[in-house]
């Protein structure tokens, strides 16, 4: 175990250098002048180039990228074109409320899909079992912004329950980060992204939990175990979920990755302060220090649920072998 740990520490490594390479010269090959878009169109060329020397786009790119990976190692992401503001104190909190967002959501996305599955496929419920996967395919086939577009037509602008967009309503005072996020308030704002993200998701726990559990019922240890008088629900939870588990574990990965590039779209729609939003308005304005941030801080944060999900194997699952 302790050499798998340092081999994939390794891999790590490799794969953050990897990204770190990409990140620069990707964002280097798109067309325009991010001086120029800083300034405008009404700027002389003049102002353009000094502004051009000011960002360091004079420098020859490999100057540029050791410049760039130097203060990068040092926790140093630069400085925004446009806000003027170091890259951390720009994506900081917004890349707090997209995990807040997303964790919320997928742990109650695991959670309902966990048990709906291993309850549809342990009972005998075949109706209910039958009607379940339609919905759940339905909402996964539909796109997450037209999810989101008509719960907010119909909780928000019909009924008028809950807010139609944004973290906070106009005019709150944060009076310290515990308030911000537990706040009834953001509490009420939290709920349709989140409802969205939910049962856009919902699906792919639910159909993988749902056909490893129909061939974990029939296993020799499920037969034993009822020999031996174990109960339903102990059985069910202690000893089906358990091994049922490893085939969602092993999606949880691909799961992450594409749900936070769905915070992209979903943010957009609701006005949510978060990343993926900030990406959008820095990819727009070829803000590139903070474009490189964000999908900076959004590789690295799949990239170590990886090795975290790989982790969680051996605790599920006695039998990996780590090589």
């Amino acid at each position: 175990m302790k050499a798998y740990i340092i081999r994939r520490i390794i891999q790590l490594v490799f794969l953050f250098l990897s990204l770190i390479v990409i990140l620069f010269f990707i964002f280097r090959m798109l067309p325009g002048n991010p001086a120029a878009m800083v300034l405008g169109p009404a700027m002389n060329p003049e102002a353009v180039e000094v502004q051009t020397r000011l960002f360091g786009l004079d420098k020859p790119q490999h100057v540029q990228f050791i410049l760039y990976f130097k203060n990068l190692i040092s926790g140093n992401f630069g400085t925004s074109f446009q806000y003027q503001q170091n890259v951390l104190d720009v994506l900081s909190d917004k890349f707090l409320n997209t995990v807040i967002l997303m964790g919320i959501a997928f742990l109650i996305t695991f959670i309902i899909g966990v048990v709906g599955g291993a309850y549809v496929a342990w009972g005998r419920h075949i109706l209910l079992g039958d009607l379940l996967i339609s919905f759940v395919l339905f909402l996964r086939s539909s796109p997450i912004f037209f999810s989101g577009m008509v719960l907010l037509t119909i909780f928000s602008y019909r009924l008028g329950w809950l807010p139609i967009g944004r973290m906070h309503t106009p005019g709150f005072y944060e009076e310290s980060i515990f308030f911000t996020y537990f706040s009834l308030d953001f509490l009420e704002h939290l709920i349709l992204p989140a409802l969205t993200m939910v049962l856009y998701y919902l699906g792919n726990p639910f159909l993988v939990m749902r056909n490893s559990m129909m061939e974990i019922k029939g296993e020799d240890f499920i037969d034993i175990a009822k020999a031996k008088g174990i109960s339903n629900t102990q059985l069910l939870f202690k000893h089906g979920v358990r091994n049922g588990l490893l085939p969602v574990v092993t999606m949880l990965s691909i799961m992450i990755a594409y749900t936070l590039a769905g915070q992209v779209v979903l943010e957009t729609v609701f006005s949510w302060p978060g990343m993926g939003r900030e990406l959008v308005i820095a990819v727009h304005n070829h803000d590139y220090p903070v474009a490189q941030g964000a999908f900076f801080l959004i590789g690295a944060f799949v990239i170590i649920a990886n090795f975290l999900v790989d982790l969680l194997y051996a605790y599920l699952d006695p039998r990996v072998v780590y090589k």
